[in-house]
């Protein structure tokens, strides 16, 4: 049964002038804020707002206060660690802190502790990172909204009865709410591009390879990245995750990139194509309308703006194949009474990757090789590709889909964000815009490690939206 839902406003749930991660790194290093201060703001925040939100799963705040009196320590001695230094930052609960249970979301996992951070979260501690909380997920991470039987429904601080989306939507909400300034998430579909889209925040998922990632059963599908309220706090986390790590032989070593500097550099040299629906025709005439906005800041910006025909949707074939025997493979220790315990619609899912073969499989990924090489090809012609990130906007907290009917699956209402995980492009998530009141999202997508350039079409729409 789905809850009961009662819309609300968010209107004091949404962060009204909550600082960004570089107003805080400044203010450490005029002397004028303190982490310590800053970490039980973001504690008292959490405990205002996460009663309506259910974002947050964990909580330690002893954990944040060592860490934050370490890095004042460090700032007062004139050496941070990075300009992140003492910033606190909301953990997903699909990464691993160490000395903190993973619990994915899901109740067949135990509260037993990690024995070390996952690669991501290890280079945001080594940049000195203040972890406090971690994020709620669905169960394993398995679709684009956040509710399940462990943590319950999470919801969107610009209406409490939405969504905030998901897979990182407790991450989301904790950042649109102004608890903190960044967060972590995954992408393993649209997982930070979809909650970024439905809370008004900027999210980008990196290219396949550029952020270590964890072993993972969906292979080149997922990757780690963040949320924040702005694209330069976005470019300021990408430069500090961007760094190989041991235990993820797929991350490749890479030369340092100024992204925070690359954001400034503008449009007026790039070649940007538009598409409206990837040849899905579903999305809704506001959220059409606020796309154009956006759309109309890039070609004022200087960019040469070209709406070009690409149809996308014979790879939902593709994704659905993949996607069901990841989730089939990775929950195969569950057995039995375990196996009951998971949602019915994961349930359903791992059940229906029964019929699947071999020749299926390879016939997925034999799919989506070749539309990775296709927009390769593609952006030989193209510097970016621009869409909507969503076709809607958020909609009833608790709900896998806005309307089973139409959309079976949650990968047939974010038909816009999954080819670009089957690709492993670079995509961000820039607010641009409202649909009933609610936030609506463009999307970036730009060609392998083409980081840079997403984070400079996305700051143009950024501070368009802020002069509008």
């Amino acid at each position: 049964m789905e809850p009961e839902l009662t819309p609300g406003s968010g209107t004091d749930l949404v962060a009204q002038g909550a600082p960004t991660a570089l107003e805080l790194s400044r203010g450490f290093a005029e002397g004028s804020l303190s982490p310590v201060t800053v970490l039980e703001r973001s504690l008292e925040r959490l405990a205002v707002v996460n009663p309506a939100l259910n974002a947050a799963i964990l909580v330690d705040p002893e954990t944040g206060r060592r860490m934050a009196e370490a890095s004042a320590r460090r700032w007062r001695e004139g050496r941070p660690l990075s300009p992140l230094d003492g910033v606190p930052v909301a953990v997903k609960d699909t990464n691993h802190v160490a000395g903190w249970p993973t619990r994915y979301g899901a109740a067949t996992t135990t509260d037993a502790p990690a024995q070390e951070d996952s690669p991501g979260v290890a280079r945001l501690r080594e940049a000195g990172a203040v972890f406090f909380c971690k994020t709620a997920t669905p169960e394993f991470g398995w679709k684009g909204i956040t509710h399940g039987p462990l943590t319950g429904v999470t919801r969107n601080p610009h209406d409490p009865s939405r969504t905030p989306g998901g897979s990182s939507g407790g991450s989301a909400a904790l950042v649109a709410a102004g608890v903190v300034a960044l967060a972590t998430g995954g992408d393993g579909g649209g997982s930070i591009r979809i909650p970024a889209a439905f809370t008004g925040l900027f999210g980008l998922k990196p290219t396949f390879g550029l952020v270590p990632y964890g072993p993972t059963s969906l292979g080149w599908l997922p990757v780690f990245g963040g949320l924040s309220r702005d694209v330069r706090d976005g470019a300021l986390m990408l430069g500090l995750l961007a760094r190989p790590d041991w235990r993820d032989a797929f991350a490749v070593p890479h030369p340092e990139v100024d992204y925070l500097g690359a954001a400034e550099a503008g449009v007026a040299d790039l070649r940007i194509a538009v598409s409206r629906d990837l040849g899905f025709p579903i999305v809704e005439p506001a959220v059409a309308a606020s796309f154009e906005h956006g759309v109309a800041a890039l070609a004022r910006a200087g960019a040469r703006v070209r709406e070009v025909a690409l149809d996308l949707s014979p790879l939902r074939d593709a994704l659905d194949v993949i996607w069901r025997a990841a989730f089939a493979g990775s929950l195969r220790h569950l057995t039995g009474a375990e196996l009951q315990r998971l949602e019915p619609d994961l349930l359903d899912l791992v059940v229906s990757a029964r019929d699947l073969t071999a020749a299926h499989l390879q016939g997925a990924q034999d799919a989506a090789r070749a539309h990775c090489q296709a927009m390769q090809r593609f952006h030989r012609d193209h510097d970016l590709l621009v869409t909507p990130t969503l076709p809607i906007p958020a909609f009833a907290a608790g709900r896998n889909t806005p309307d089973p009917a139409r959309f079976p699956r949650w990968y047939d209402w974010t038909p816009l964000t999954w080819p670009f995980n089957l690709s492993r492009q670079p995509a961000s998530s820039v607010p641009c815009g409202s649909a009933d009141g609610l936030p609506v999202g463009l999307q970036v997508v730009g060609p392998l490690f083409g980081e840079a350039l997403v984070l400079r079409a996305s700051r143009v729409v950024e501070r368009a939206m802020n002069d509008a």
